[in-house]
């Protein structure tokens, strides 16, 4: 069960989830582009095309929900992006200490 501290985040915590998820959000999504160039460029095969084909469509799906604002997940999503590399606890400076700390722990996790 969430605490009291967590179910009400100020309109500045709120700003902060919103933009740190932009930003993790363009990281992302700039590292696959360089990585789908970068495949692209060596394409021989009609099998390489099928599997950038297929990789595309998996990284869209992923992506897409990954970056939806949910108050009741948002931890747990921010702590999932600090561990994958996109977010760093910077990001977020601005949150109740509590939260980050939160967010830290599981990010280790």
């Amino acid at each position: 069960m969430l605490q009291d501290s967590e179910k009400q985040w100020s309109e500045t915590e709120k700003q902060i989830a919103q933009q740190a998820l932009q930003t993790a959000h363009q990281r992302e999504t700039s590292a696959l582009i360089a990585n789908i160039r970068d495949r692209a460029s060596s394409l021989t095969e009609l099998e390489d095309l099928w599997y950038l084909h297929d990789l595309l469509s998996t990284k869209r799906h992923e992506i897409d929900g990954k970056y939806e604002y949910n108050q009741s997940t948002i931890v747990f999503d921010f702590a999932r992006l600090v561990k994958e590399g996109w977010l760093r606890l910077e990001d977020i400076q601005g949150l109740k200490p509590e939260t980050l700390s939160k967010i830290s722990v599981l990010a280790r996790m």
